[in-house]
């Protein structure tokens, strides 16, 4: 059996069954059941999402995970940018040992980087050491806002670092010799032409590290603060410690629609499908 595209080209459906197999058993089955049971448990009605936005609490819990994903993703972006720049126009030798840690950053669990950072900012670590070496007491950083955007940024800033990348290996260095050649400035060659045709790897780093941040969980129940709590630790609250099921199923419908509705927001302005050209 065969599937004709708009192509006229003919795919053998054997090829693309068990991707949407393995999509529909893994993906589209769970988040039915995770809809289901947020009008369901423990009995069919909306109660559970009228709980969500009558309550401050949640409100809050959302508007923090918004805002922190927005704060580590222009950082990761102030930080992601120079050294991809880096990377793509500076001398060759520079370029691959500054690819070969990005790489090396990003292959590493999450996880150990997360009790990394534990280490570095705790009472026995190597930043309170350097604080009583020069006689000032230890910063109270680890458990904060800080430590733990400091730690989503470590995190996902090889993601934003690689989208830009990408895209600036595939700017032609003769646009900027023309630039000059015309008599532009080399700050004004960068501001006027490479740094345009570089704010497609720019959007697709900002989308990328903001959505994922949208649903971080690890790094922020262990470096943050429980005051800055977000939805995705709520929703790890509810089923863990309340097993409330159906509002745990309802916050995590609300972050589904949030995501999506990133996603096509993206998809309207620029296309999804330049997230892999």
């Amino acid at each position: 059996m065969t599937l004709r595209l708009r192509s006229g080209r003919a795919v053998p459906l054997v090829l693309i069954g068990p991707a949407c197999g393995y999509l529909l058993i893994f993906f589209v089955f769970p988040l039915a059941r995770v809809l289901l049971l947020s009008v369901t448990d423990p009995r069919p009605s909306l109660m559970h999402f009228t709980r969500l936005f009558h309550g401050t609490l949640y409100l809050r819990t959302l508007l923090t995970t918004f805002e922190t994903a927005l704060i580590v993703t222009v950082c990761c972006l102030l930080l992601g940018y120079p050294l991809a720049y880096a990377m793509s126009q500076g001398p060759r030798r520079l370029g691959l040992v500054l690819l070969a840690i990005v790489a090396i950053s990003f292959w590493t669990s999450f996880l150990v980087r997360t009790y990394a950072w534990m280490v570095i900012l705790g009472s026995s670590g190597p930043l309170a050491a350097a604080s009583a070496m020069l006689g000032l007491p230890a910063p109270a950083v680890l458990f904060t806002t800080f430590s733990s955007d400091l730690g989503m940024v470590h995190i996902l800033l090889p993601y934003m670092v690689m989208a830009v990348y990408a895209v600036m290996q595939r700017i032609e260095p003769a646009y900027r010799r023309a630039a000059s050649s015309l008599g532009a400035p080399p700050f004004a060659a960068f501001r006027e032409v490479f740094l345009p045709l570089s704010l497609p790897g720019v959007i697709n780093g900002c989308l990328l590290v903001f959505t994922i941040c949208l649903g971080f969980y690890v790094t922020p129940a262990l470096l943050g603060s429980p005051r800055d709590m977000m939805i995705s630790q709520l929703i790890a609250q509810q089923i863990e410690d309340l097993l409330d099921w159906g509002f745990a199923s309802s916050l995590s419908v609300v972050l589904f629609v949030a995501t999506a509705a990133v996603l096509l927001v993206y998809n309207r302005l620029f296309g999804i499908q330049r997230l892999w050209n």
